[in-house]
C-alpha cells in the first residue's frame, strides 16, 4: 500500500465498511517499510451462517466455533446492558472481536461502575470470564497526515463473546468512570478468549475488492419513463431517499439504453413508468418496449432479473396504467421475477395515495432482495482475493464467511441529514395558534393534525443557480422548447362558438390553415398546441417575487457549483439564456398543483412560524387528507399559495427546480383532409376554475383561456353555423402532430362502426363522417357498413353541437343511426326519456350486440367519463 491512501477494513456487528486513513506524507522506501506501511487492522464481529463451523489451531489447542441461528439484540439502557446473561458455560459465540495480538497485551483492568447485584471484578481473571467487567481497550488512532505510525501486527487475538459489545466514543466516560483516551468497551456478560491466527489486509487491491463488494451490495438500478415529468419526479424522490436507507440508486431514463444493460443486470431493478395517449407507454419508452417485445427473445431471457414496477395512470381513461402493465407483462413473459409487488397509481384520485406507501415498502423489499442475491452468489470471489493476497503470510485464513448484511460505516454522525424522513416533535416546532374555526382550511388546521408530531420529507439539495445579465439579445424560438418533433406555425382562419351564451360551458371551433405546411393528418388524429401562461398571472407572480423590474432582463440558468444533488443538470425545458419573463411565460407550468416536495422546499422560504407549520402539515404524512382537500382537489397553484402564505418568498432558482415543464395541450382533429383540403379544425370547451376557499379568484384553462382570448375578434354573432366567422386574421399558433394514434376509421369501409361522443367528445366523429361522406361521393361502387352515433348534452337548445351538420349526414345516408339524449331538459312524456348515452346504449343493446358480435364492427368512444 506504499504511496497510496491505505484503507482500514472494519467488521462491526456483522457489518463491513471502509474508513480511509489520512494521506501520509511522502516517505522513502525505508520509511515506508517501517513507519509508513500502514497495514489496516481488522476489528469486528463476523456472523457465520447457520450451522457453519470454523476450526482454528492456536496456543497448542483447538477451538470450534458454531453460530446459532439467533440474531443479536442490543439492550437499550446501560443497566440492561450490564445485566446478567445467565450461566457462564461456554456458549456458542454470537459476536467475535478481532484485536491485534500486540494490543491484547495492553488490556488492563479499568475502573468501572458498580453494577447492582454484581460483584466488582477489578482484574481480568481466568479467560476474561467475569460478568459485568468494563475495560479500556486502546485502539489505533487516526494520526494526522505526516505522523509516523507503527505497523500493526499480523497476528490478532479472537475474543468470542456471547453478547455484543457496547462502544463509547473516544473520550466519553461511562457512568462512574474516569475519562480515557481509548475506546471503552462494556462487556455485558462473560466471554471466552480463543487465540487464533487472523488475516490482515496488506494490499490495496484486496481493499478495493472488498470495498467494491460492499458498494455493489447496496446498488439497485432505477429506470423511469416519463411523458410529462411525473415519473421522473417520483424516480428522483426514490433516488433522493435511497441514501438515507443505506442504498445507492443508479438512475437513468429508460431511453438511455447505452447506460444500462438488463441482459446482464444482477442487481434489483426499479421501474417507474407513466401512460400516455390511449394506453401507450411514454415516448421515451418506445425504443425499450420495442426491444423487449421482440418475438425472437426466448422465454428465459430475463430469468436473472429481479424488478419492482410502479405504473402511473388515470382511471378516467379506458386503458388505466397500460404503459406500466405492458412492460410488466412482457418482463414476466421473459422470465423476470418480482422482488416487490407492482404499484398502479391513479392521478384521478391522487398519485400519492399509492406512490407514498409503495416507496415506503420499497426499501425493505430492496434490502431483502439484495440479501437473497448475496446469499445465492456468495462471497467466495472476495474471500479468494483475500486469501491469495495473504498466501505468503505465516498464518493465512483460507475461508471466511461474512455477514449478509453489509454497509459502509462512517466516523462522523450524519444525524438528520441522512434521514429520508424528518420526524418532528411538538417541542421542536412553533405551533399555530388554535384556530377558532372547527373545520380545517388551506391556511390552518384542527386536531389531530394541529397537535401531531409530523413526518415530513427530507429537503433535497439545491442544484440550480440563476445569474442576471445586463446584456441584450433575443429569446429562443418556441420550436426549440419542443423535443417531440417538427413544429408548425399556422394561422387561425375561423372561430365559431358552437353553444349559446346561456350554456353552462362555452364550446368553440377553430379552423387552422395548414395548406402551406407539411403537416398531415387522418380523421381521429390528435395534435398539440404550444401555449403560454396567462400574461396577467406572470406579471402578478413577478410582483409577488419582487422581480417586476427584472422581467425583461436576461438570465443565465446553470447548475450550482458544489451541489450535492447527484447527476444534477439544467432542465432541458429551460433555456441556458433567456429573459425572466420568457421562462415564466413559455417554460414553467406556474399553474401546476404543487407537489409535496415543493411544499417542503417552500417551508424553508417562509418566515412566519404559523405559516411554516401549516406548510409542514400539508407536506407531511399526517396532513395527507388536508393536502388532497385543499391543494390537489382545489387545483391550488403557486400563486394561490403565495397569497395564502404571504411570508413565503421563494427564490427564482427554487421555482425552476420544482415547477414542471409547461406542457403543450392535446386536441382531437375535428375535420377530414378529403372534405376540407388544407384545413384543420378542432373543438374545445373553455375550461373554467371558479373561485373557492382555497382560490380567491376564478381562472380559465391555460390553453383554452388563451385561445378564447386570441380568437375573440373572429367570433361572429351567428353561433350555429360552421360557415360564419371567416376572417383574414393574422393570429398564428404553433402546433405539432401527436404520434402513435390508433383512433382511425376501419380500413375496410364495409365494416360497421358505432361512435359514442357526449359533449365535445363528438369532435373526432365529425371528421369521421366528413371523410365517409367524401369516400361515398368518390367511390359509388363501394359497399359501406352501418354508422351509429350516440350523442348526449345538457340542453337541446343550448349545447347540441353540430346539430345541423348531423342532420345533413343523416339525410344523405352517411350516418345510418343517430341517437341523442339531453340530461338537463325536463320532459312531460309518460315514459321518461334516457338522460345519458349509456342509457340510450342499453335501449339499443340488441342492435349494438349485433353490430359488434355478429358483424364484427368497431366501437369508438370519446369524451369525459365524469357524469355531467
Amino acid at each position: 500500500m506504499q504511496g497510496k491512501n491505505p484503507t482500514q477494513i472494519l467488521l462491526v456487528a456483522g457489518k463491513m465498511g471502509t474508513i480511509p486513513f489520512p494521506q501520509p506524507r511522502a516517505q522513502s522506501n525505508a520509511e515506508s517499510r517501517n513507519a509508513g506501511s500502514c497495514e489496516p487492522y481488522v476489528i469486528g464481529c463476523p456472523v457465520f451462517p447457520q450451522g457453519h463451523s470454523v476450526r482454528r489451531t492456536g496456543d497448542g489447542h483447538e477451538r470450534s466455533l458454531v453460530q446459532e441461528p439467533r440474531g443479536a439484540t442490543l439492550p437499550a439502557t446501560p443497566a440492561a446492558r450490564a445485566a446478567p446473561a445467565g450461566p457462564l458455560h461456554p456458549p456458542p459465540p454470537q459476536h467475535l472481536l478481532l484485536l491485534p495480538r500486540a494490543r491484547a497485551a495492553l488490556l488492563q483492568p479499568g475502573r468501572h461502575p458498580a453494577i447492582p447485584g454484581q460483584p466488582q471484578r477489578p482484574h481480568l481473571g481466568s479467560h476474561f470470564g467475569k460478568r459485568g467487567a468494563c475495560w479500556d481497550l486502546p485502539m489505533p488512532s487516526l494520526a494526522p497526515p505526516g505522523s509516523p505510525r507503527s505497523a500493526p501486527p499480523r497476528s490478532c487475538l479472537l475474543l468470542a463473546l456471547p453478547q455484543p459489545l457496547f462502544p463509547a466514543r473516544p473520550g466519553a466516560a461511562l457512568p462512574g468512570q474516569s475519562r480515557s483516551d481509548g475506546w471503552r468497551w462494556c462487556f455485558a456478560s462473560g466471554f471466552v478468549p480463543v487465540p487464533v491466527p487472523v488475516f490482515v489486509c496488506t494490499s490495496s487491491s484486496t481493499a478495493v475488492s472488498l470495498k467494491k463488494m460492499c458498494c455493489e451490495s447496496k446498488r439497485f438500478l432505477l429506470l423511469y419513463a416519463t411523458q410529462k415529468g411525473q415519473a421522473k419526479a417520483i424516480a428522483e424522490e426514490i433516488h433522493q431517499q435511497a441514501g438515507a436507507h443505506g442504498l445507492e440508486a443508479d438512475m437513468h431514463c429508460i431511453s438511455e439504453m447505452e447506460k444500462y444493460n438488463l441482459e446482464t443486470e444482477k442487481d434489483p431493478v426499479v421501474i417507474v413508468i407513466s401512460t400516455t395517449g390511449t394506453g401507450d407507454p411514454p415516448d421515451t419508452a418506445c425504443k425499450f418496449v420495442k426491444k423487449i417485445q421482440d418475438k425472437t427473445l426466448p422465454p428465459d431471457h430475463f430469468t436473472h432479473l429481479q424488478y419492482g414496477l410502479l405504473g402511473l395512470g388515470d382511471s378516467e381513461y379506458m386503458f388505466f396504467c397500460n404503459g406500466g402493465r405492458t412492460v410488466d407483462r412482457r418482463l414476466q413473459e421473459l422470465g423476470a421475477q418480482h422482488f416487490y409487488d407492482t404499484g398502479l397509481a391513479d392521478d384521478c384520485v391522487g398519485l400519492e395515495l399509492v406512490v407514498d406507501p409503495w416507496i415506503d415498502g420499497l426499501w425493505l423489499a430492496l434490502k431483502k432482495a439484495l440479501q437473497l442475491q448475496k446469499e445465492k452468489e456468495g462471497m467466495n470471489n472476495a474471500v479468494k482475493a483475500v486469501s491469495s493476497s495473504l498466501s505468503t503470510a505465516p498464518h493465512a485464513v483460507h475461508e471466511l464467511k461474512l455477514s449478509p448484511e453489509v454497509q459502509n460505516l462512517k466516523l462522523e454522525d450524519e444525524g438528520v441529514r441522512g434521514s429520508g424522513v424528518l420526524s418532528q416533535k411538538l417541542d421542536d416546532i412553533n405551533l399555530v395558534a388554535p384556530a377558532r374555526d372547527t373545520k380545517p382550511s388551506l391556511v390552518h388546521s384542527v386536531p389531530p393534525v394541529s397537535q401531531s408530531a409530523l413526518n415530513i420529507p427530507a429537503l433535497p439539495p439545491e442544484y440550480i443557480e440563476v445569474e442576471f445579465q445586463d446584456t441584450q439579445g433575443e429569446n429562443p424560438h418556441l420550436s426549440s422548447l419542443i423535443s417531440e418533433g417538427t413544429t408548425f406555425e399556422v394561422p387561425v382562419t375561423k372561430a365559431v362558438q358552437l353553444t349559446r351564451e346561456d350554456a353552462i360551458k362555452t364550446a368553440l371551433l377553430l379552423e387552422l390553415d395548414i395548406a402551406d405546411t407539411a403537416f398531415e393528418y387522418q380523421p381521429g388524429d390528435a395534435f398539440c398546441v404550444i401555449c403560454p401562461n396567462n400574461v396577467c398571472e406572470v406579471e402578478e407572480l413577478l410582483h409577488v417575487l419582487g422581480l417586476t423590474e427584472k422581467g425583461d432582463d436576461f438570465v443565465c440558468v446553470k447548475v450550482k457549483q458544489g451541489t450535492k444533488k447527484k447527476g444534477a443538470s439544467r432542465p432541458q425545458h429551460i433555456p441556458g439564456r433567456s429573459t425572466l419573463k420568457f421562462i415564466l411565460t413559455w417554460c414553467l407550468e406556474i399553474r401546476a398543483i404543487p407537489k409535496k416536495a415543493f411544499l417542503r422546499a417552500l417551508v424553508e422560504c417562509t418566515s412566519d412560524a404559523g405559516e411554516k407549520r401549516r406548510l409542514q402539515e400539508l407536506c407531511s404524512r399526517q396532513g395527507a387528507s388536508d393536502y388532497n382537500s385543499f391543494i390537489r382537489d382545489s387545483n391550488v397553484c403557486l400563486l394561490d399559495l403565495l397569497h395564502a402564505f404571504p411570508s413565503c418568498k421563494p427564490s427564482l432558482s427554487l421555482l425552476i427546480e420544482y415547477l414542471p415543464k409547461l406542457q403543450a395541450r392535446s386536441y382531437s382533429v375535428s375535420s377530414s383532409n378529403l372534405y376540407q383540403p388544407g384545413r384543420l379544425c378542432f373543438v374545445f370547451n373553455v375550461v373554467e376554475f371558479p373561485a373557492g376557499p382555497s382560490r380567491p379568484v376564478s381562472r380559465k384553462g391555460v390553453c383554452t383561456g388563451w385561445l378564447a382570448e386570441l380568437v375573440a375578434p373572429l367570433l361572429h354573432p351567428s353561433k350555429n353555423s360552421l360557415h360564419t366567422g371567416e376572417s383574414s386574421s393574422t393570429e398564428k399558433i404553433y402546433i405539432f402532430p401527436r404520434p402513435k394514434n390508433a383512433f382511425h376509421l376501419p380500413a375496410d369501409p364495409s365494416v360497421p362502426f358505432i361512435m359514442v361522443g357526449p359533449g365535445t367528445g363528438i369532435s373526432p366523429f365529425i371528421g369521421f363522417l366528413q371523410h365517409r361522406q367524401k369516400l361515398r361521393e368518390q367511390h359509388t361502387d363501394w359497399v359501406f357498413g352501418e354508422t351509429w352515433l350516440f350523442f348526449g348534452c345538457r340542453h337541446q337548445d343550448r349545447d347540441y353541437l353540430f346539430k345541423d351538420e348531423l342532420q345533413c349526414f343523416l339525410e344523405n345516408g352517411t350516418l345510418t343511426h343517430l341517437k341523442v339524449c339531453f340530461s338537463r331538459d325536463s320532459s312531460t312524456a309518460e315514459v321518461t326519456p334516457p338522460k345519458y348515452v349509456q342509457d340510450v346504449l342499453r335501449l339499443c343493446a340488441k342492435e349494438v350486440a349485433r353490430v359488434l358480435l355478429k358483424e364484427r364492427g368497431y366501437f369508438y368512444i370519446c369524451g369525459n367519463c365524469q357524469k355531467e
